[in-house]
């Protein structure tokens, strides 16, 4: 059945093309429809956050690889990221609603086998959000306990090393900071997210520029653009290998950008400026990504001593770089840990949007009767926001972390679905797209044209090969406590989703349902 064409008028004038295509595709607008096209790259900007991916995991890139697959890695990663952008892009222009991915995969996919392609796509993408949400909060925890470890001395001086039970409560204080923001007014929430998109990009700038200025030895630019890093204790010599692990901290940064998507019904003009948040997200994220590389990495003199738990940050990479930085220039590493300061705003700021963007995606899923309790988790305040489906995301964030205290191998495990589980919930939409809904498509304001199909399998095929890359061996020999259990993860999150769909859910849901009259 085709869906109407797009048109943004009624009896009375012109309204929101946004609003419009919402009544179209059989909604009520129930948010409040007040964000900018600049709002809306806001929060996906801020979720990208490369001062926040980069700072997690620099270890990983200079351990696999080193400086080689941290600059050319990076912009792989970053070129196919953006085919990914441009085809979720595509797809957002002609269905700009909360539910964003999963709502695509049921248009797309056709009636036969929408509800079951909805149902797929959305549990892979709320999960791998809530993975996003736990991971980024639990890292800000992490980093604040190695500010306080270097405040205090560092290792080598008798700093405070803060226990996992202290990490975790610091984890939860954090959370429950932004559920208590994301329940204010959406007007407040797209201050701190413009805020957060700026604090991004100064910070950038200000560290690129201020760590290598102030380090007392500085990296030659040989090392920076051709030095390959093939001394790790994992027991991987093949250079290739090695740069495929390498690429795990540039994609695990650059992903969180279907925020846009989630923020359609609160964007104006979301058919329009949805897409715009989307790509703009992935461009300026890959430009500034690659000049906060840069800057830090030629900072980098002894690759192994940073990678060492027996320094003064304890083996935190980017840590140890500031610190050093400012105590071999002026005796004090005080400047350093402020540098750091500077950093664990953008992290925060990230789970800030994160939990945005989760609780966007919990109130269109249960909207559309998906998860258990949906009326509850879809109702919204007097200020038009839904705190319920807020507080539900903090809540199962926390509850992930609590893995950590158990095995830090089943943690890490479990915040793997964060980059492959999120990709998977990317890559459906864009297959039902270049598959079963090739030839009925009907594109939105933004559109490929002709390379549309092109684009779609091309991303289509750069999550695959990821998928496969990223459940790779990371250590030999392998064993429990060294085996990558992100297959693991990954394929029990699917064994559970389709088990509930065959013994359950097929018996009664239907896909997104219409709360507009026709």
């Amino acid at each position: 059945m085709g869906l109407p064409t797009h048109t943004a008028q009624n009896g009375s004038g012109s309204l929101d093309t946004g609003n419009a295509r919402l009544k179209e595709l059989g909604y009520k607008q129930e948010l409040k429809r007040d964000l900018s096209v600049f709002s809306n790259f806001a929060f996906s900007f801020s979720i990208i956050s490369v001062l926040t991916g980069i700072t997690t995991l620099y270890n990983t890139g200079l351990n696999f690889g080193g400086p080689v697959s941290l600059q050319y890695g990076w912009f792989i990663a970053g070129g196919f990221t953006m085919i990914v952008g441009l085809s979720m892009a595509e797809i957002c222009s002609s269905y700009p609603t909360s539910g964003g991915l999963y709502y695509w995969s049921a248009k797309l996919a056709g009636p036969n086998w929408a509800p079951f392609a909805s149902w797929i796509t959305g549990w892979f993408n709320i999960v791998g959000q809530w993975a996003v949400t736990t991971s980024v909060d639990f890292s800000l925890a992490q980093l604040i306990q190695v500010i306080i470890l270097l405040s205090t001395g560092g290792k080598n001086g008798g700093g405070y090393e803060a226990s996992k039970y202290v990490v975790i409560g610091i984890h939860g204080g954090i959370l429950l900071m932004h559920a208590a923001l994301n329940s204010l007014p959406i007007s407040v929430l797209s201050f701190f997210g413009q805020l957060a998109a700026a604090w991004n990009l100064v910070g950038v700038l200000v560290l690129m520029i201020l760590i290598p200025l102030v380090a007392t030895e500085r990296a030659s630019a040989k090392f920076v653009f051709t030095h390959f890093n093939t001394d790790n204790d994992d027991g991987i010599n093949s250079k290739p290998y090695i740069f495929v692990l390498g690429l795990l901290m540039s994609q695990y940064t650059l992903t969180g950008y279907d925020a846009s998507a989630h923020m359609t019904e609160e964007t104006k003009n979301a058919d329009k400026n949805g897409p715009k948040g989307i790509i703009s997200a992935i461009g300026i994220s890959v430009i500034f990504g690659w000049l906060y590389l840069l800057g830090i990495t030629f900072a980098v003199t002894n690759i192994s001593s940073l990678l060492s738990e027996d320094n003064d940050a304890g083996g935190y990479a980017i840590a140890e770089i500031f610190y050093q930085a400012f105590k071999g220039r002026y005796g004090s590493g005080v400047g350093g840990i402020i540098c750091l300061g500077v950093v664990a705003v953008a992290i925060f700021f990230c789970g800030m949007s994160s939990v945005t963007s989760n609780s966007r995606m919990v109130y269109a899923f249960s909207r559309d009767g998906a998860m258990p309790l949906s009326s509850l988790w879809h109702k919204v305040n007097n200020h038009e926001v839904p705190m319920n489906a807020v507080w539900l995301s903090a809540i199962i964030s926390f509850c992930m972390a609590l893995t950590y205290l158990g095995s830090e191998v089943a943690f890490q495990a479990m915040v793997s679905i964060a980059t492959i589980g999120l990709y998977i919930a990317y890559a459906l939409p864009i297959f039902f797209r270049v598959t079963l809904a090739r030839k009925s498509f009907i594109p939105g304001p933004f559109n490929l044209g002709r390379y549309g199909v092109l684009v779609g399998w091309i991303a289509v095929l750069w999550v695959a090969t990821i998928s496969i890359l990223f459940s790779l061996p990371v250590t030999y020999p392998i064993t429990n406590e060294t085996l990558n259990y992100t297959p693991v993860a990954v394929g029990g999150l699917l064994i559970i989703t389709i088990s509930s769909w065959i013994f359950w859910a097929r018996h009664w849901f239907k896909g997104p349902v219409t709360n507009v009259e026709s």
